[in-house]
């Protein structure tokens, strides 16, 4: 299965395994390089499925998305015997959900909250990257990721509002 990377913890894992495909972002996280970003990328499909949702749709599937996101991602992390492997991206589809939020439709809109997402979570800002170091399990690879989604979804909007 391990086509992509050469690390030998990824090869615990499935992607027959429904848990590990969603934990590897539908296979992005197997990427050699860069795997959060194509786990982001992964996740661009899946807002476009979403985006012509009502809000009340939207939010309900992303909550979801992160209630699940705490067991796939503590699963597939266990399987590996590797706390928050980079392989697992779960936590970026979560995260890019949130960051899109209610956000206009369109491809700059689309590219902005990508840039925005990419640019938290690489960044990590106070108090993401404490949460990041100090908090473990599937909680601990999820939380980071939601809080970088917050804050690109709050810059996102805040876009909207001076620009409209």
């Amino acid at each position: 299965m391990n086509l992509l990377t050469k690390d030998p913890n990824v090869d615990k894992l499935s992607l027959s395994n429904p848990v590990h495909f969603l934990a590897l972002g539908f296979g992005s996280g197997l990427a050699a390089k860069a795997p959060g970003t194509f786990g982001t990328l992964a996740a661009v499909p899946v807002y476009l499925l979403m985006m012509s949702l009502s809000l009340h749709w939207y939010l309900a599937i992303t909550l979801v998305s992160v209630i699940a996101g705490f067991y796939i991602c503590d699963r597939a992390s266990k399987d590996m015997g590797v706390h928050d492997h980079g392989a697992i991206v779960w936590d970026e589809v979560a995260g890019f959900m949130i960051t899109m939020i209610a956000a206009p439709i369109g491809v700059v809109w689309l590219v902005i909250g990508f840039a925005l997402f990419r640019f938290f979570d690489i960044l990590k800002p106070w108090p993401i990257k404490w949460l990041d170091a100090k908090v473990h399990g599937g909680f601990g690879i999820m939380i980071d990721d939601v809080l970088a989604g917050v804050f690109a979804f709050l810059c996102l909007q805040g876009i909207v509002y001076l620009v409209g």
